[in-house]
């Protein structure tokens, strides 16, 4: 999350060096060095047709987004990444080394698929792998004037939709190649879809954004990996983010009115705002059965002010705040908690909901020093 990755008088541990994936074809499943960036498993599972839920950037450390939680282009057909991973190896705050899943140390397992960093160092992932080769997706751009038209489509669209079928929302600048020149610069709305149905149906399945005459549709056969690593090289490392974020179980007429005003307002070409679908099987789970409260959020939401140049920090800035601000108040209380920054103790228990006293119990045993505190505190 947001500025938690380094801290002053505290201790950052590597574990980039822990970097190795090993498919098992007959179990289906990929063992995952704690050091490993999503892209390490997508190159490793899609030779096996395997794929696990993740997000949409591929450069992205396993370990913190899973942890979190996890979501992305897979997340309405196999649900979350924390759904999906059966054991961990971790190093606890003692120094001792133990292993985490349904059968052992069950409290912990509980704890972790959804608690953040706050129980230990997770060196190795077990994740189940799900049946993902090449995907049918990409983007569809709009004219931001067109954000009204397209935004009210989109939420009823994707609440109904199949759990085949993806598509985030986006109000972004488009970047410079591989888009058209003509694009380059310009302020649009967007879904970026990902359809993992079969491709003989894929026409039909994406005609009704069809119909509503993209100003830009690139949209078609592509492999996971490169699905999944589209927009890496748009966000490099380096760049200054400030991040705010929103559950979402409706998006009324005036919640479209301020995406409406906010997405004309980007303050810089990276800033953008994101609506990711969270529904189809990632509803299945139950509210309690992993520290994700949210079970019932269809979208999880996040705006992000983010520029190269310190200059540009207070521009950023505003418009995150601003935007937030004015979002807030037709949003389901809590957050992604991969999407936020240090908001505070409330913030934190927002998003968990009454799952939090059970995380606190097991933070308290596993713990009880808070040797682990630079995270989404427990």
């Amino acid at each position: 999350a947001g500025g938690l990755g380094i801290c002053d008088d505290g201790l950052v541990i590597d574990l980039s060096q822990i970097r190795y994936t090993h498919v098992d074809p007959k179990t289906k499943t990929i063992r995952v060095g704690g050091g490993c960036q999503w892209g390490d498993v997508d190159h490793a599972g899609h030779a096996f047709e395997l794929a696990v839920p993740t997000g949409i950037i591929s450069t992205t450390g396993v370990g913190g987004l899973a942890l979190g939680g996890g979501l992305g282009y897979l997340s309405r057909k196999f649900g979350l990444t924390i759904d999906s991973i059966l054991e961990v190896d971790m190093v606890l705050a003692d120094g001792s080394f133990v292993k985490v899943s349904s059968k052992e140390n069950e409290d912990l397992y509980w704890a972790i698929r959804g608690g953040g960093g706050n129980f230990g160092i997770v060196t190795s992932f077990l994740f189940q792998g799900h049946h993902v080769n090449t995907s049918f997706g990409g983007p569809t751009l709009w004219n931001i004037d067109k954000t009204e038209q397209i935004l009210k489509w989109y939420r009823d669209f994707m609440v109904n939709a199949h759990e085949d079928i993806y598509g985030f929302f986006a109000t972004l600048t488009v970047p410079g190649p591989p888009f058209p020149e003509e694009l380059h610069g310009k302020i649009m709305c967007g879904i970026i879809w990902n359809y993992l149905g079969p491709h003989e149906k894929a026409d039909e399945v994406l005609k009704p954004a069809r119909d509503l005459k993209p100003d830009f549709d690139h949209v078609g056969p592509i492999p996971h990996p490169t699905l999944n690593s589209m927009f890496d090289v748009f966000y490099p490392t380096g760049l200054q983010w400030y991040w705010r974020a929103d559950f979402i179980k409706e998006i009324p007429d005036e919640a479209v009115a301020q995406h409406v005003k906010y997405g004309k307002e980007l303050p810089t070409p990276h800033s953008t705002m994101h609506l990711y679908p969270i529904n189809g099987n990632a509803h299945k789970v139950g509210k309690n059965d992993t520290p994700w409260a949210y079970r019932d959020a269809n979208w999880a939401q996040v705006m992000v002010g983010v520029d190269p140049d310190p200059v540009n920090n207070e521009k950023i800035t505003k418009w995150t705040k601003d935007y937030y601000d004015a979002i807030h108040p037709y949003s389901a209380g809590g957050a992604y908690i991969n999407f936020m920054m240090d908001e505070g103790e409330d913030r934190v228990k927002t998003s968990y909901k009454d799952n939090y006293d059970r995380l606190v119990k097991i933070k308290n045993k596993y713990d009880p020093n808070n040797l682990f505190r630079v995270n989404q505190y427990i």
